[in-house]
């Protein structure tokens, strides 16, 4: 893996880790996802969800941005099903050549066994023809590692799997114990660093995605990314605490 050639400070939260902000759809305002890139000297880089169909290329950018370019992404992890997070995954496998890793629970919903939890509806599609287009680009692709609950990623910084259910029947998070990150995925969101639960209108079982965010009090954490909403860095802890009670 080459060494940045330019560094973004905003974009580059600490020497693990940098966040791509991927936008969602279009018109205005423009909604960011905030996607995770664990660097791995050892390893090569670790992208953790592939964005919307037809976003292969704003990957490359956004990766070119920060120095790296997609040969040097050697892992792809999914943090659910939803394809906001699966829908350029075919492509980016095709350029990039990496290993595809995603929970056990995901695997048919993501290799297309089984249709999609929470695929978007013909009304919605009709209302948004945007995403109608982009569907029809959208492919399967087959996983090639599932992961359980405790999995250590040993060549992704030695993330550590948490299974997070509730979002999705399958729905993960990774702890990067090195620098006490969380990366959420949907299983928890954020507005300007203050954390909220995971979005009622967007979880499938919300009573088990609560008791899933329960889970995050077992590890000490110091940031928190959100995919929807951003960073949270004042007292994590604590916010997280607050946010179980509820």
């Amino acid at each position: 893996m080459h060494k940045p050639s330019r560094n973004i400070e905003s974009m580059k939260l600490n020497e693990e880790l940098h966040i791509l902000e991927v936008p969602m759809g279009v018109g205005e305002p423009v909604r960011i996802m905030n996607v995770s890139l664990i660097v791995d000297p050892a390893h090569g880089l670790t992208l953790v969800d592939t964005g919307l169909p037809n976003q292969a290329d704003v990957f490359e950018q956004s990766i070119a941005a920060e120095g790296f370019s997609l040969s040097d992404v050697k892992q792809i992890v999914l943090t659910h099903q939803d394809l906001d997070h699966v829908g350029s995954l075919n492509p980016l496998k095709e350029r990039t050549g990496a290993e595809i890793f995603a929970y056990v629970n995901e695997v048919p919903y993501i290799d297309g066994t089984k249709a999609p939890v929470k695929w978007p509806s013909p009304e919605r599609l009709a209302q948004h023809p945007e995403l109608a287009e982009r569907l029809k680009n959208f492919k399967p692709t087959s996983v090639d590692q599932s992961v359980i609950d405790g999995d250590v990623l040993s060549r992704s910084a030695g993330a550590t799997v948490i299974s997070t259910p509730g979002h999705t029947p399958g729905h993960m998070s990774l702890y990067l114990p090195n620098t006490k990150t969380l990366i959420a995925g949907d299983s928890l969101v954020s507005e300007n660093g203050v954390l909220s639960g995971p979005s009622p209108g967007a979880t499938a079982d919300m009573e088990l995605a609560m008791e899933s965010v329960r889970k995050f009090l077992a590890f000490d954490v110091e940031t928190i990314v959100c995919y929807h909403g951003g960073l949270v860095t004042d007292d994590a802890n604590g916010q997280l605490k607050r946010v179980a009670a509820i």
